[in-house]
């Protein structure tokens, strides 16, 4: 079963702004509750493995997430791709110029190749978007 999410929220920053938080794998990974540990990997620091921790009974282990962004289109789009024996997963952050600021248009899918995580996913990723919304807020608010 693949699980899907599409949610979009705004910010009172402009589009370059919201693009130096989300096109960094750093960031991303940050935000996420489940990833544990992370590194940047890769020349150009488009890869990143997550440390990933699920509360599921068959996962009692991290399982390890290779991720690297897949499409970059500064100043507006991210996509990145991250594969694991415990699970897909596909990440695409859009960002769209408003009156006010900007929206950032995320999407993700989900893909669990053991029982049980898409149904943690299914329940919690919109939490983890939120987390994501916090992150970006925080990060806006830190600097000029």
């Amino acid at each position: 079963m693949t699980v899907r999410v599409d949610r979009s929220f705004e910010v009172a920053a402009p589009p370059d702004r919201v693009w130096e938080f989300i096109s960094e794998p750093e960031n991303r990974a940050r935000a996420i509750s489940v990833v544990r540990e992370y590194s940047v990997d890769g020349p150009e620091g488009r890869q990143a493995t997550w440390q990933v921790e699920l509360p599921i009974p068959l996962v009692r282990q991290t399982v390890a997430v290779e991720t690297e962004d897949v499409t970059r289109r500064p100043p507006e789009y991210v996509k990145f791709t991250g594969r694991s024996k415990g699970l897909d997963v596909t990440g695409e952050h859009r960002i769209v110029e408003t009156e006010t600021g900007s929206r950032l248009e995320n999407e993700f899918v989900v893909d669990g190749k053991l029982p049980g995580v898409e149904k943690f996913f299914k329940r919690n990723l919109d939490e983890e978007l939120e987390n994501l919304r916090r992150a970006l807020e925080r990060e806006l608010e830190g600097s000029p």
